[in-house]
């Protein structure tokens, strides 16, 4: 933090990638309690610039200094696994060839992130690459933790896992990440890379969009002129700053109205009108699932995925689904198109339905095929898209193409505009249907505000699989919630919305949990002054009656216990002013928590067993 002699610094330093200068005479620096974050277009060089910072890329010219005895911990975006072996071997391992790390504190690790320590690295799914590298990287205590793309593949509740133990980080933090949302929650500071320059921020990601378009227009008045190639490096920030906030504001009106009309609906709705109210225009009705319910069988039994699920999506809906890994978000969308078989309920599809699927796994590129050839493989000079005949360079030219790079081919792009190829492949075929599993995986800033900006555009149907929050938010008139085991919860508007109900339903259940509590005390009150012949009645032994007379007090004494204790960590403030408070505080509500739910139940079981007595 500011004061704080810096834990790492660059001076003056410079980097070539071939012919071209990524940046030059660049100085950083990073202190303890510092949580960076390091954003930029596509090819700046944000990784290569992490990659110096972690000692593991040689600069051209410059100084590194590093206080003496300071551990770094680098994340890479696309971690190595090729030494093969078992999960617990690999997280164990330390990078700079030191001592492997104790098993206890190995399998705390593992522990905390949800992981197999016998599994085999080459067995490993994405997310769970993923997390067994964050759980290396936070094993031995690093100074300074450097993170490229740590969100990738992860689930929500492992971000927000995440996010909470980057807050807790004591040492210096530095991310590089397309998560808008985990940036603004996470993040004290903000380093631009843009045009070989390191510009700094003191301020939360929160506030980049507003401080770089304030950059930018004191640039465009000190240069009244600039050159073609300038104006070509300045598109991610014209595109992705100024003129993308003045188009959300239009965009964002639009989107709570269809949130308004979709809550409207839904109150209209409700259960026992599902079946009855499909009136409407013809090709209104997309999708209608009426008591969906799905089991796989697992080794270690029967597992619900959906049990009772009923919803209707109707033309121009945008629907969001969220859950951890492994909850069935795929397996829904594939039900919901009728790609696999419901064990139970009724689904209709609606007439001249046609859907589009990007999944996960996304198509591959022929890298030897032209741009040009990749979008009209059979020949010709145009394609159609969304009704109208379009020229592929003009076309191109939507996903932040230069008219040079048409005839190029595919092995000549990088990661971010080979995604962008792949987007205008999919949105070019004829769709009123649109399925997204998870397409914001590995894209960067950039290629995201342009698929918002497509599905904006875009006039028909929308069901899409996501973990990015600020995505979700932008986007969707409701999410669907899978909870586990069959659970799941429908709410209108974005995953603000969804957080915020989950919310009121939590306060919800602590008012009944303090209602029955009360209502107990009552209930004792008036057993004491019931009659002699009531009482002479068979009753509760000794001891049961004894617990059954001091439950009430003791629920009430828990419930106000976990509401303190809920109340001091809603105080944002309360990790950075003492991480030690905040993690006790943290345990201890798990603990009263099962206490409580515990008491209740115990207190439910015995006024049962008094009633059926006395009866």
């Amino acid at each position: 933090m500011a004061g704080d002699p810096p834990l790492i610094a660059l001076n003056g330093a410079r980097l070539r990638f071939g012919e071209r200068p990524l940046f030059n005479g660049l100085s950083l620096t990073l202190s303890k309690g510092e949580r960076a974050c390091l954003v930029g277009r596509n090819g700046s060089g944000k990784s290569s610039l992490l990659k110096v910072i972690a000692g593991l890329q040689d600069l051209d010219g410059g100084e590194r200094f590093v206080q003496p005895r300071t551990v770094v911990s680098y994340l890479p975006q696309d971690p190595d696994f090729s030494g093969g072996g078992s999960v617990a071997g690999y997280v164990a391992r330390d990078p700079a060839g030191g001592p492997d790390a104790p098993p206890h504190a190995v399998e705390a690790a593992l522990l905390r992130l949800n992981l197999d320590g016998t599994r085999r690295l080459n067995s490993l799914s994405g997310g769970e690459g993923r997390r067994a590298a964050l759980a290396r990287c936070l094993l031995g205590e690093p100074a300074i933790l450097l993170l490229d793309e740590p969100t990738n593949h992860l689930d929500l509740p492992t971000i927000e896992w995440l996010e909470g133990e980057l807050q807790r980080f004591r040492g210096a933090l530095l991310v590089i990440s397309h998560d808008r949302t985990f940036l603004g929650n996470l993040t004290n500071t903000t380093l631009w890379l843009d045009r070989g320059r390191l510009q700094r921020l003191d301020k939360s990601f929160r506030y980049f969009e507003a401080w770089a378009e304030e950059l930018q227009q004191r640039e465009a008045e000190a240069q009244h002129k600039l050159d073609r190639q300038i104006v070509r490096e300045e598109r991610w920030l014209q595109r992705g700053v100024t003129a993308r906030r003045k188009r959300n504001q239009g965009r964002l009106a639009r989107l709570q109205g269809l949130r308004r009309e979709r809550a409207e609906w839904l109150r209209q709705l409700g259960t026992a009108k599902l079946e009855t109210a499909s009136s409407g225009r013809s090709g209104d009705l997309v999708i209608e699932a009426t008591g969906i319910g799905k089991t796989f069988e697992t080794p270690d039994g029967p597992l619900p995925i959906l049990t009772d699920f009923s919803t209707r999506i109707r033309r121009g809906d945008r629907l969001g689904i969220i859950g951890p890994n492994g909850a069935g978000k795929s397996t829904l969308v594939k039900i919901l198109t009728g790609a696999i078989t419901a064990d139970s309920g009724k689904l209709r599809l609606g007439s001249n339905v046609v859907p589009l699927y990007f999944d996960q796994r996304r198509e591959s590129l022929d890298p030897e095929a032209s741009l040009w050839e990749s979008l009209i493989p059979g020949g010709g000079d145009t394609l159609l898209v969304r009704g109208r005949q379009r020229h592929v360079v003009s076309y191109l030219k939507d996903f932040l193409f230069e008219e040079g790079q048409a005839r190029q081919p595919v092995k000549a792009l990088s990661g971010g505009e080979k995604a962008r190829l792949l987007l205008a492949r999919l949105f070019a075929q004829p769709s009123n249907l649109l399925v997204l599993d998870e397409p914001t995986n590995d894209l960067d800033m950039e290629t995201l505000d342009l698929l918002q900006e497509v599905i904006d555009d875009y006039e028909g149907t929308l069901i899409l699989v996501s973990h990015d929050r600020d995505f979700l938010d932008r986007l969707v008139t409701a999410v669907v919630g899978m909870e586990g085991y069959g659970r799941t919860l429908e709410v209108p508007g974005g995953y603000g919305d969804y957080q915020r109900h989950r919310q009121a339903e939590g306060e919800a259940a602590r008012a009944a949990r303090q209602s029955r509590a009360k209502a107990g005390k009552t209930g004792e009150a008036t057993r004491k002054g019931s009659d002699t012949r009531a009482r002479s009645r068979s009753k509760l032994g000794y001891k049961d009656q004894r617990e059954l007379d001091a439950l009430p007090d003791r629920i009430e004494e828990l419930t106000t216990a976990v509401a303190k204790l809920e109340s001091d960590l809603a105080d944002p403030e309360l990790f950075s002013r003492d991480p030690g408070a905040f993690t006790r505080a943290t345990e201890d509500l798990a603990k009263l928590q099962e206490e409580l739910d515990a008491a209740e139940e115990r207190w439910l079981e015995l006024e049962s067993l008094r009633e059926a007595l006395t009866q």
